[in-house]
Order: structure tokens, then sequence, then C-alpha cells
């Protein structure tokens, strides 16, 4: 596919996770045979863009080879932005529960990458592990082109529609979808419906992929074949574009003369790709009690700790809830991990008010937490029979390293300094003469 006008792209995918992808924008522009033959089809320069070490088990590999007009290698020098990434410095650690309002949509003009707003991380790309998590707002289009040499970016937009184009090809996003875009792969997002919020965890880790399934078998959760990655669309233009990277949290740029979303042909499985989130098959009790909220788990990027993930990507979807005698909400309860948690649309249901669409919370480990007042007493006088949660779609990243909030978002207005009154009138009911059954 050529480069059009964004009105005209046609957008089109190919499905399946992890797969060893293949397209082309021009018949025959896929050499055979050979991945760097000494004569490429079309003139094109052959590349590989390596997302994982040479010599990790091939199970494990990322690569892609790409075919383009232009080397990536043909730039010139880099210069460090003025304007960085907001967010800043991380704050001192603290174990307070932290909640935030959404984020306001800008006034002034503010394409994805200024509306990018750090607001905690674990980690940085001077360690192959933890992540950085940000929301973001923004009201225009991209004309710069992107890459993170620091991590892989999972977007989940809350509202918007986002257009990704990529070297590999467009993948749109609308609220109900995500999608990741591998480190190094350059990309640019434009806004079709004006304005867009949302969150985005940039994982510094192992790249993200399928949960093994253990005794759930083969089949349930998040099914391989609902992944989409695009196929092949280049831009043969030339014309002065800026090409902008993060390196070691820092962002550089540097000037080219043509699109560097140039790439006419591809093979591999370094790619982007999307998710539709209602496609998740969700798991549950049918007699009594709640499974752990990891039958939830749509994404993970393993850590060093066999069993505790660099990051997990959770959802908390439309479900039915049948359990027997069993307090429905998710329990109250301390843990090993730190939950930050977002909201995509409707209510989440531990909690009654004050977690918006937009929002953000932070519970890092062994910090308690769990239903507010009104879910909790809800919860106990309900009749319990089955009954659908809808309208709804919160997330979680989950880590197992402590979240440091940025100082920019401990002093933001967004922050709310009465977060802790939610459980404040959770007052004693115990009787010890009495006892219930």
């Amino acid at each position: 596919m050529h480069a059009q006008e964004q009105s005209e792209v046609t957008l089109s995918y190919q499905s399946g996770f992890g797969n060893q992808f293949a397209s082309e924008a021009l018949p025959g522009a896929l050499p055979v045979g050979q991945n760097s033959p000494q004569k490429v089809p079309y003139g094109l320069y052959a590349e590989l863009l390596s997302g994982t070490a040479f010599t990790v088990p091939r199970s494990e590999a990322r690569r892609t080879w790409l075919y383009r007009i232009h080397p990536s290698a043909r730039h010139g020098r880099y210069r460090r932005l003025e304007r960085q990434l907001a967010g800043g410095e991380l704050g001192e650690p603290t174990p307070n529960r932290l909640r935030w309002s959404p984020l306001e949509l800008p006034a002034a003009g503010t394409d994805f990458l200024d509306g990018l707003v750090r607001t905690a991380a674990n980690g940085d790309a001077r360690q192959p592990q933890g992540a950085s998590l940000y929301r973001y707002a923004a009201n225009r289009s991209m004309e710069r082109v992107f890459y993170d040499a620091d991590g892989e970016l999972l977007i989940v937009p809350q509202q918007g529609r986002l257009q990704l184009f990529t070297e590999l090809g467009l993948l749109e996003i609308a609220p109900l979808e995500i999608a990741v875009v591998p480190r190094g792969m350059k990309f640019r997002v434009a806004l079709p419906d004006g304005e867009a919020r949302g969150y985005v965890c940039e994982n510094h880790g192992c790249p993200l992929r399928l949960p093994d399934l253990g005794p759930i078998g083969s089949n349930g959760l998040a099914n391989p074949r609902d992944f989409l990655a695009p196929v092949a669309f280049y831009e043969d233009r030339q014309a002065p574009v800026e090409l902008v990277q993060k390196f070691l949290g820092e962002l550089w740029a540097t000037e080219l003369d043509h699109s560097p979303l140039d790439v006419v042909a591809w093979h591999g499985n370094h790619v982007p790709y999307k998710y539709d989130l209602r496609r998740f098959n969700t798991l549950g009790t049918v007699s009594f009690d709640h499974p752990d909220p990891s039958i939830f788990t749509v994404l993970t990027s393993p850590s060093a700790i066999h069993g505790m993930a660099n990051i997990d990507f959770v959802i908390f979807p439309p479900r039915w809830m049948v359990a027997e005698h069993t307090f429905r909400p998710p329990w109250f309860h301390r843990n090993l991990m730190n939950e930050f948690m977002g909201l995509i649309q409707g209510a989440y249901d531990a909690k009654a008010g004050g977690f918006l669409p937009g929002g953000a919370s932070l519970h890092n480990c062994m910090s308690a937490h769990g239903p507010d007042q009104a879910s909790t007493e809800q919860a106990i006088a309900a009749e319990l029979r089955p009954h659908r949660i809808d309208n709804t779609m919160a997330f979680m990243f989950e880590t197992g390293q402590v979240l440091r909030p940025t100082r920019e978002a401990l002093e933001s207005p967004s922050l709310q300094p009465d977060y802790d009154q939610c459980w404040a009138g959770l007052g004693r009911t115990f009787d010890p003469n009495g006892r219930q059954p």
C-alpha cells in the first residue's frame, strides 16, 4: 500500500500472536530464499531490526527483516531536545495509596508525544527490567516520527481513536482496544477524532507475551488469533521530517529529507500489533470464592524471578458473577505486587465513586486496599443470584517492583488528597455474642 491521504487509507491486518509474519506492498518485493541478497528487488535496502539478543532461545527471539527505500543509517547527528517528556524526575518512595482524577484535555496544540505525562516508574533502559507508566492527553496529529530505544510501548486509549502509522503498516485503535509498538519501531500518531486521552506502559524488560495457561488448558483468556498485525504500507515522500528517539529517558532528534516510514516489504515477528479487549474470554468461578486476579491477564512480561512478572497487563471486563455465598467484589487484600489501575469506561465494581474513566490509582507492595465503604455494604446486603457486571472496563499494570510516582504526579492538582476516606467509614461490626451463618 502506497502513502495516501489519511482519510483514504484502508486498514488491513494479519492475525496471530508471535507469528513469523510476512507482507509486501509491491509484488515480489520480499526476497525469496535469502534475507539479504546482493541485490534486493526494486532497488531496496535490506535491514534487520532485532528486539532481543541474537543468541536467545529461538522461541524467545524477536526480529524483523525490513526492505526499505532508504536505510535507517542515513541520518545526521542527533541533538537533545529542549522540550522533554512531561513528568520529569521520580518523587520520594511512598507507601501511601494514591489516586488521580483524569487529565484535562489540552487547550494548546499538543501531539501524542508532547501529551505524554510520566506518572510512575520502577525502571529505565539502564537495566533490562521494570516499566515506566504514563498518561496522555492530545489534540493534534503528529507530523514528526518517533521511536523508543528504551522499551516497547503498550498503548491503552480511553477517549478518541489513534491511528499508528508504523514502519510495517497502519494500526487503528479505539477505546476498548490496545496496541503494542515494539522497541525501536518508528511510528507517528494521528488523531482522527481530534482529541485523545489514555494510558501508556513503557516496558523495559522482556517483550510482552501471552501468559501460560497451566490447568486452564489450551483455550481461554486472550486467544492468539485475535491479535492483529498490519500489512505493509510505505511512504515514498521526499520532504523534511523530524525523527525523534527516546534514549535513556531523554528525547533526541535529527532531520531527515524523507519519510522514515518507507518499508516496502518485511517479514518477522518483531511487529506492532493490536487487540480488542472485548474478545477476551473471561474465566471465573461457578461455585464459590474468587480465582486470583491473575486469571484476567492479557499479556505478561516475565522477570528473572520465576512466577513474578516484570509487568502484567490485566483487565476487568464485563462478566457474569455467579459465586455462591461469596463476597463478590475483589476481597480486601495486601500482596507482593504493585498495582497501577486505570479505567477506560463505566464504573469499577470495587469503587462506587471517585475512580473515573481516565483516572488512575496506585497501590504499592503490601498496601492494604479493596472495595470502598459503599461497595462493601452493597455487596454484603446483596441477594446472591447470578448477575452481570456490565458497562465497565478497568485494567491494571501490575509489577513485581515498587512503583515510584513522579514529582509532577505527587504535586498534580489531579491527585485526590482524600482518597483514604473511601475506606474511613468501614466501622466495627464485630459482635462476640452474635454468630452469623
